[in-house]
């Protein structure tokens, strides 16, 4: 299946940059998209051309971290999570920089649920529609766990309080 594969390749930047958000460790980054591909590959009988493989392979990685995170339970935490692979066009100012190191670690700090509903539709940009098939919840559980994500990383960065809604 030439398509197939030529489909996959296209999203191996996507899948690493996730795998990384998920891990914050380059290495089991590496190794998740590894095994995310290898996994994709031999069972490739099993995805339906229904649809865009996308949501297919990040529910593949998906439960593939979730089954390694369930093995490293007792181990340490991992590093802090390393948003920026490569340095922005412009230097950052050295408050940008904090503001990102906050945000980083404000997010690793989240429930492991929150954090794969947010990055999936924040960072790799899936619908909500995608992104709660690629995690087997409903679209509403989704949108509740988005939420709850965003208002604890609110919490986290901005501290408790009044904040204002902005108008569109």
């Amino acid at each position: 299946m030439p398509g197939f594969l030529d489909d996959i390749e296209t999203l191996v930047p996507a899948l690493r940059r996730y795998a990384r958000a998920l891990t914050g460790n380059a290495d089991r980054a590496d190794d998740l998209v590894q095994d995310c591909l290898e996994r994709a590959i031999s069972k490739q009988s099993l995805w339906r051309p229904i649809g865009p493989v996308r949501p297919w392979l990040f529910k593949i990685m998906i439960n593939l971290h979730r089954n390694d995170h369930r093995k490293r339970r007792g181990s340490p935490e991992p590093e802090a999570l390393e948003l920026l692979s490569v340095e922005p066009a412009s230097p950052a100012t050295q408050g940008a920089r904090l503001a990102l190191a906050e945000t980083a670690a404000a997010l690793d700090r989240l429930p492991v649920e929150q954090r794969e509903a947010l990055l999936l539709v924040a960072l790799e940009g899936l619908s909500y529609a995608e992104a709660a098939g690629a995690l087997d919840i409903p679209v509403g559980t989704l949108m509740s766990r988005i939420g709850r994500a965003r208002e604890a990383l609110r919490t986290m960065v901005d501290g408790p309080g009044p904040r204002l809604r902005s108008v569109k």
